[in-house]
């Protein structure tokens, strides 16, 4: 029954902090200090990203679907539009894995310290409490603001630092539309996520005890419910946007990370 409550808080954190920028990362190494909580089994913490993935694709099907065809397609400007939004996606998951080649141990090292989080997580708040006074605007995602996406994107590789966050207030700078920074932001992740439950469940084959591991039933469960809670909390950050209300995200962040330094 333990196991089976772990795995529900768990799968719930993930799909909600997953897309509303407050830092799923933070949120789960709050947890683990308050709740005494841990992901039981590397297994899992694959499953749930897996399962955020597939929110990401449910909720995007139409534009996914319109850009693999493109890749192939036999017009000329379908190919291109499709070729050019990969090869920004591309460019945009650069800074990511340069910084996470470069400082892999340090980054990891700061998920232990709970009050690093918290301080981060202020700095979240503060970064999008000022996207208030940021003007709202209309142009596309260009290679440019790709990259500056992905720099926001590499930034939140230190937990407590939202990447839905960092990269949607990227965007806001670049003047970007909110449903196409919303689109970019998600599909953008796509590649890291991938890659970085292949190394994960690379890893879980190294170990040679996997009594640590929960059952596959309980597995598949929470990879079902982070992507029912992911999909949801997708379509209410895409709204938020949309009402020009994302900033209020800000002073939860200010006020959680203020909390944890307070009693972590």
């Amino acid at each position: 029954m333990k196991e089976f409550f772990d795995v529900t808080v768990l799968a719930i954190l993930q799909g909600v902090a997953e897309f509303l920028p407050i830092s799923s990362s933070g949120h789960l190494v709050i947890g683990q200090h308050v709740l005494g909580m841990e992901v039981p089994g590397i297994r899992l913490d694959v499953f749930l990203h897996m399962g955020t993935l597939m929110a990401i694709f449910a909720y995007y099907r139409r534009r996914i679907s319109r850009i693999m065809s493109g890749l192939w397609s036999r017009e000329k400007e379908p190919r291109r539009e499709s070729w050019q939004y990969a090869g920004k996606i591309f460019i945009s998951a650069l800074p990511a894995v340069a910084v996470y080649l470069l400082f892999r141990k340090p980054i990891d090292g700061l998920f232990e310290n709970a009050k690093m989080v918290g301080a981060l997580l202020m700095f979240t708040g503060a970064v999008l409490a000022g996207t208030r006074f940021l003007p709202r605007g209309e142009r596309g995602v260009n290679w440019l603001r790709a990259l500056v996406m992905g720099c926001g994107q590499a930034i939140a590789l230190l937990p407590g630092v939202s990447r839905s966050g960092m990269t949607l207030a990227s965007a806001r700078t670049g003047r970007v539309n909110p449903d196409a920074a919303a689109e970019f932001s998600f599909l953008m992740s796509t590649p890291l996520i991938m890659g970085a439950a292949f190394l994960e469940f690379v890893k879980s084959f190294t170990l040679a005890d996997d009594s640590g591991e929960i059952s596959w039933f309980l597995t598949l469960y929470g990879a079902a419910l982070a992507a029912v809670v992911g999909y949801f909390s997708l379509a209410l950050l895409v709204r938020t946007l949309r009402s020009r209300w994302f900033w209020l995200f800000g002073p939860y962040c200010i006020a959680a990370g203020l909390l944890t330094l307070c009693f972590c």
